[in-house]
């Protein structure tokens, strides 16, 4: 199969690029913005090519391509709404109009757990719960907007299967410092981010979440790719992460917050300045629904090899020692 990937130097990208290295008689085209040293597991493989998808030509790369996986997505900043909508949002149409402007038989999408609508309850749902956005947090919105981009999408173009995958939080090791840059900012210092260091570690109370390890995605989007499916996937590693699971990776005590508060003191850190990420994002954290794999076993023939908690180890493994790689966005 010959497959292109946007966003291929990122968290998501590399790990697709490693997974369809390994296995497959693939042709493989990375596109990313800024391109990285070949040296790079996953990176001398395939064929690079340069490219914004949020103005950039896309019908040549595209051109001759079995699927299409676009997974480019900018996360910050925050405070300029108006860039990230170009790549989420005008990036995913202008993807999407090459890919019927050429003839690509298949795309697979990057949506997210935080595009659905948020819960009150604990029962994993399905890919049919709606998908509105876990609040109103920006990632959520434009996450939630892509849904709809898809939808439209599908209905123009029927004869063209669509795959969106709806992992959890990604995490894997040589992420760990562009997390750190996203989600702590400058104040983030690695050697602060030593959980050796935190004896106390204050959660915001009701806190329960899924995760995910890259390659687990990577791995998914193989699956979607070489089984020519269409639809959605949840994703999400073994396990609900709570209190005791937190506190059992940090090696810490656990000091329960009411989440309001934390909401609160998170939003007035970001309106500052202070912080990256707004306090609509801890809300969003608070109230997304835990999510049944079923479909993506049964239809991909999937099962995630790292559990929730292997993935979140992988990342604040990788926090104080300043894990990364030569991908640009991965860098150290």
């Amino acid at each position: 199969m010959r497959i292109v990937i946007t966003g291929a130097s990122g968290n998501l990208g590399s790990a697709a690029l490693r997974e369809l290295s390994a296995g497959g008689d693939h042709e493989l085209t990375a596109v990313a913005r800024r391109l990285p040293d070949v040296g790079d597991a996953g990176a001398a493989s395939v064929r690079w090519h340069a490219a914004d998808v949020s103005h950039d030509d896309l019908t040549t790369v595209f051109t001759g391509a079995d699927a299409v996986v676009h997974l480019a997505w900018k996360f910050q900043p925050t405070h300029r709404q108006d860039v990230t909508w170009a790549t989420n949002a005008v990036g995913t149409r202008r993807v999407l109009d090459a890919v019927a402007a050429v003839g690509v038989p298949q795309v697979i999408c990057a949506s997210s757990v935080a595009a659905y609508s948020p819960v009150e309850h604990d029962t994993p749902v399905d890919e049919t719960w709606s998908t509105d956005g876990a609040s109103e947090a920006t990632y959520c919105r434009e996450k939630a907007y892509v849904e709809r981009t898809l939808d439209g999408f599908e209905g123009r173009h029927p004869d063209v299967s669509v795959v969106r995958l709806r992992p959890a939080f990604v995490f894997q090791r040589s992420a760990a410092s562009e997390q750190r840059r996203i989600f702590g900012g400058a104040l983030a210092r690695p050697a602060l981010l030593d959980r050796k260091r935190i004896p106390i570690l204050p959660l915001p109370a009701g806190l329960r979440l899924q995760a995910i390890h890259a390659g687990d995605v990577g791995r998914a989007i193989r699956a979607a790719a070489e089984r020519s499916v269409s639809g959605a996937f949840n994703l999400a590693g073994e396990g609900v992460l709570r209190r005791a699971e937190l506190g059992d990776l940090f090696g810490a005590r656990t000091v329960e917050v009411p989440a309001r508060v934390a909401q609160a003191a998170l939003g007035a850190a970001w309106r500052l300045h202070a912080l990256p990420v707004p306090g609509s994002l801890l809300g969003a954290l608070m109230h997304v629904p835990l999510m049944s794999t079923d479909r993506a076993r049964t239809e991909l023939g999937w099962t995630p090899e790292h559990s929730g908690f292997d993935a979140v180890d992988a990342l604040l493994s990788g926090l104080p020692e300043r894990a990364g790689s030569t991908m640009p966005p991965l860098h150290p």
